[in-house]
Parts: C-alpha cells; structure tokens; sequence
C-alpha cells in the first residue's frame, strides 16, 4: 500500500516549486479550508503538491508523511519537510494537538483500519480535512446493477484484485462514522465526476451525485 497518487518520479523530474503551484481541483478545496500560517500535517502527501502549494500561498509550518521513498525523496528534494511514515501504525506516535490541521486526501479507503486512522486525525490535528471517493455515486450504482461487476472508474482506476482501496465506502457510510465516533463535520463539499462543485453537506441527493467528497471535521 501506497499513499498519495501514484508517483512516478520520471514525470516530475524537471518540476520545481513555484509561487503558485498548479494543483487539482480538489485540493485547491482543501487548501481553501486551511487559515493561513497554521501547523499542517499532511498525511500521505505523495508528490507534495498539496503540501507545496499550502507553503507558498498560505504560509503554513507544513509537514508531511508519505510511505512512499520515491515521494519522501521527491518532496525533500524540492525542500518539504516530509518523513517515510505508515498512517495505520505511525500517527499514534504523534502527541494530541500537534497540528491545527492534518490533511488525508483520497487515502481512507486504503487504510486498514480507517475508524482508527480517523480518530487520530482529529486527536493530532484540532481540524482534520478528509477527501474520498464516493462508491454512492450513480454511475457506480449502475455499473453495479447492470454490469454485475466491481466498477472501474477515473478515480478507482484498479481492478479489483490489484486495488489499494480496500475500505471503499459511501458519503453516507462516513458521515454514518463520524457520527459514531463523536466526530464533528464542520463543512462537506461534494463535486462531480468533471471536479466541479456541485453544493455544500452531504444532505439530500449528494450521496447520489457526488462522485468525490471533502470534509472539514474537528473532534466532538
């Protein structure tokens, strides 16, 4: 298991940091969701854009963690601080309150042990910011019913017998979570399968529509 997106160091070989570097759309949303100058603690950040863009546009003490050596390296590198970490058995290590926030993008699902990785989110970071895919989304539903198999989409890439993501869950299914383990969703916005907004919470329809998620939660 891998965190972050996957990475290739030949396709950024040439890349270096810039004022305002170029990043998905969804993760401009988390960087919205972030107050200037705060401890940020990126949690599997891979290549570092994230963690990079949050630096030079924000002002954040940022920090990383990242299973991947390539990714660790990469991110050095071009001068991040990121460390060679495993989220299901490093983030108990860090003490409560560390970060004003810890970031986990399109990762949950690959966790082995999502409840647990979420409740340390919120104990190491007063706000933890989540992104998943969402496995509600009608078109997986209709692959689901027509086709009869595991679907295979542009965010869950992989077939299923080579697929990192093995806690694949609904927007339902987390908030369902968070409510469980006293956690507080502080902001939800839903985006479609073209990463544009399509509304804030996960109330009415967004468990239909929405084909991504992002959370702004706090501990209870």
């Amino acid at each position: 298991m891998r965190f972050g997106p996957e990475y290739d160091p030949a396709e950024h070989e040439d890349d270096r940091p810039t004022a305002e570097p170029a990043i998905r759309t969804d993760l401009k949303l988390i960087a919205d969701m972030i107050v200037p100058g705060s401890r940020v603690l990126d949690v599997g950040c891979g290549d570092g854009a994230l963690l990079a863009h949050l630096v030079h546009t924000k002002g954040v003490d940022g920090r990383g963690i990242e299973l991947s050596m390539d990714g660790v390296k990469f991110c050095v590198n071009h001068g991040l601080s990121v460390i060679q970490g495993d989220a299901d058995t490093d983030l108990k290590d860090y003490p409560s309150d560390a970060f004003d926030y810890v970031i986990l993008s399109q990762t949950l699902q690959a966790m082995r042990a999502p409840r647990e990785v979420l409740l340390d989110l919120v104990r190491i970071g007063k706000h933890a910011v989540v992104s998943l895919p969402n496995f509600g989304h009608w078109r997986i539903r209709a692959w689901l019913l027509f086709m009869g198999q595991m679907p295979v989409t542009q965010r869950l890439g992989h077939q299923w017998w080579n697929t990192p993501n093995i806690h694949l869950c609904t927007i339902t299914d987390f908030v369902d979570l968070c409510r469980e383990v006293g956690v507080v969703i502080e902001d939800t916005v839903i985006l479609d399968r073209f990463d544009r907004v399509r509304g804030h919470g996960f109330g009415g329809f967004a468990n239909f529509i929405a084909e991504q998620a992002v959370f702004l939660l706090r501990r209870g």
